[in-house]
């Protein structure tokens, strides 16, 4: 047992400390300093499990390839890029192809990888047998249950043949709204306001902090790829992800995507042994879905551009490629029908399609990291799979495909007209066979195969993880979620509130006026905690407190607005009617239709994401609301269904424009 530490990294001109420099006991093999120092031909932290440490030249390299010499890949003197050609060079086909999906850590029990523990047994063929290396955890537990976790996945990867660590991406988890497949649920990391409430704070130094805090946690838990940020714009409101963009102001966005990208990364100059690589999608225009459909079913294929406004669509990722983000993530959808720059766009999803990849991504854009697909576009997609609609899963009995214009090619030939667009790993696949299968029917050259792996292994090599790939669970325990990071996520949280009505000055509410609450999906410990009573019987109360959350109205869940049905607008009418002066606290995952709310409310109080403790602080006083919209609100479903899907912010007659928001003073915190 020897002593190692962990990496130290910059220190934020915000003020928010980014070094986390911890030492602690490891079993295996540690020797040096911290890993960025490699940059500077300064001996790394190395740290194994099972491969040797060798010296040479009085400096100690990591023996991956377990010959006894020091291997030009196994040098961290050297620049990623030779290292990544020594490497490329010594596989086979197999173990390149394997390097081109990017799978799901099996969880026993769960066939979409949930739960808190890995099933390693399942794991160790699909790293031994197919060369996968390159994994998204889907795994909610605890920080530092997290890293052991992560630990023993590298384990298991070290002990293979060439000793290429994993790369484990995650989605965002750090925020209040959980769709699986898209958001983890938190547990033990900071609570911040999702990304509309982070735009709705109009700080992208705000959001550079809130990415540098998840940058942090998430190397601590051994997470080293975010499939963030969002770069698309919140055009057509009914579409069910807005609750993951920045808004639908182009500049907006491109400008709070930037110091997303920034604040991961750990830096605008590339990735680093602190860095989290970011993965920014989904190119292009998502964001205008036809009707707001969702694209994950056959019927949303089709993002639409009534308007002629695809330009704005690019804007954001222009933020991004400024930031230096390393990956993109092309969209699902088909751009239907759409003309740009003189090219009739062929009709396939993104993914597949070479004119968005290699013209526009890869050559008027000069991007040159990893393009990784959306999960399973090579999936197939039946009949059956073709009529499925929503409130059905899109999973269904056939599995899961979304192969978007290619619906009648195999999934080898699939797979092939991805990679030969310009994707690198393909999306949800712990099967590269079908990469070998197309070289060899003449789908795909040994060159292509050779530049996707080698682009991928060179974030590796960046991120450090060939020299130290572990983590320490009690430092993660002990980052994750501390104080410091809890106040600021805390006051993001209270600064993305948006008051959007206030009668009478209903608030900031008088401690001394209230005594008994009426709440409705907010806990009554956090109330009781100060010192009110809370009653059940509305017209008992002094005030009442009611969330409502998004309708997700209609045959497609794509309406926006309240119809009385819902239990939490039920209980918001109920309050109403006693005549209680009553609180809305609306959760903004899309643009809803608050018509309703605001002609019944003493006041309206929008959040993105909110703790109870942090809303009643708010409510109270202690803190003050200071959000402007990040997307307008439609007065009606008639208006938004005449808006243009492509088109920022045009709907006849809005009950609030964007950027709206009321003020009120707090003591602030």
């Amino acid at each position: 047992m020897v002593q190692t530490s962990a990496r130290s990294t910059r220190r934020s001109a915000h003020g928010v400390s980014l070094a986390v420099t911890v030492s602690f006991l490891a079993s295996g093999l540690a020797v040096g300093a911290a890993a960025p120092a490699a940059a500077h031909g300064r001996q790394p932290v190395l740290e194994s499990r099972s491969v040797p440490i060798i010296t040479v030249d009085r400096r100690q390299f990591r023996d991956l390839d377990r010959d006894g010499q020091l291997t030009p890949y196994e040098d961290w003197r050297l620049d990623p890029q030779e290292r990544a050609d020594d490497l490329v060079g010594r596989m086979s086909l197999e173990q390149r192809a394997g390097l081109m999906v990017h799978g799901t850590l099996p969880v026993a029990g769960s066939p979409i990888g949930a739960g808190t523990e890995y099933d390693l047994a399942a794991l160790t063929p699909i790293l031994a047998d197919r060369h996968v290396t390159t994994f998204i955890t889907r795994l909610s537990t605890s920080p530092d249950a997290m890293a052991e976790q992560s630990n023993r996945v590298q384990e298991l990867a070290e002990a293979q043949p060439l000793g290429i660590p994993a790369l484990i991406s995650t989605d965002p988890r750090n925020g209040f709204s959980v769709t699986a497949g898209q958001t983890v649920s938190r547990v033990g990391t900071t609570a911040m306001p999702d990304f509309p409430g982070m735009a709705a704070t109009r700080d992208p130094r705000l959001t550079e902090r809130l990415a540098d805090i998840v940058r942090q946690e998430y190397r601590a838990m051994g997470i080293q790829m975010s499939l963030s940020p969002q770069a698309d714009i919140a055009t057509e409101p009914r579409w069910t992800r807005i609750n993951g963009t920045f808004g639908s102001d182009p500049q907006t966005v491109r400008a709070h995507v930037k110091a997303y990208v920034e604040g991961l990364q750990d830096g605008d100059e590339g990735l680093t042994g602190s860095s989290v690589a970011t993965v920014t999608k989904h190119w292009v225009g998502y964001g205008a879905q036809e009707n707001g459909y969702d694209s994950h079913y056959y019927y949303g294929r089709y993002a639409v551009f009534p308007g002629n406004r695809f330009a704005d669509h690019i804007v954001p990722f222009e933020g991004a490629f400024e930031a230096g983000t390393s990956g993109i993530m092309p969209t699902y959808s088909i751009l239907k029908d759409l003309q740009y720059q003189g090219q009739q766009v062929e009709q396939v999803g993104a993914g597949f399609n070479a004119f968005l990849l290699q013209d526009l991504l890869r050559g008027q854009y000069r991007f040159d990291g990893v393009i990784l697909s959306d999960w399973a576009i090579t999936g197939d997609c039946p009949v059956e799979c073709q009529e499925n609609r929503p409130p059905a899963f899109f999973v269904g009995p056939w599995g899961v495909g979304m192969p978007w214009g290619v619906e009648d090619l195999t999934v080898t030939e699939r797979f092939a007209k991805a990679i030969q667009a310009g994707v690198d790993q393909i999306g949800g696949s712990d099967d590269p066979s079908h990469v070998v299968d197309a070289v060899q029917q003449g789908l795909l050259s040994e060159e292509r195969v050779a530049d996707a792996a080698r682009r991928v292994l060179v974030q590796k090599f960046q991120l450090g993880l060939f020299e130290d790939p572990y983590v320490d669970p009690a430092a993660a325990a002990q980052l994750a979620g501390n104080a410091r990071f809890a106040r600021i996520g805390d006051d993001a949280q209270a600064r993305s509130l948006t008051l959007l009505t206030n009668e009478d000055r209903t608030l900031p509410v008088r401690n001394r006026s209230v005594h008994t609450v009426f709440l409705s999906g907010v806990s009554p410990e956090a109330a009781q905690a100060r010192g009110l009573t809370v009653v059940s019987d509305p017209a008992a109360a002094d005030l009442a407190v009611v969330r409502l959350s998004d309708p997700r109205g209609g045959p497609d869940l794509t309406d926006l607005s309240f119809t009385g049905a819902e239990a939490d607008y039920a209980a918001f009418q109920a309050a109403v009617s006693a005549g209680v002066t009553t609180v809305a606290v609306p959760k903004l995952d899309r643009p809803l239709v608050l018509t309703n709310v605001v002609d019944r409310a003493d006041a309206v109080l929008a959040n993105y994401g909110v703790s109870d403790e942090v809303l009643l602080e708010t409510i109270f006083g202690e803190r003050a609301p200071r959000g402007r919209l990040p997307f307008e609100l439609p007065s009606s479903d008639a208006a938004v269904a005449a808006q243009l899907e492509d088109v920022p912010d045009d709907s006849a007659n809005p009950l609030f424009e964007f950027g709206f928001g009321l003020q009120y003073g707090g003591r602030g915190r």
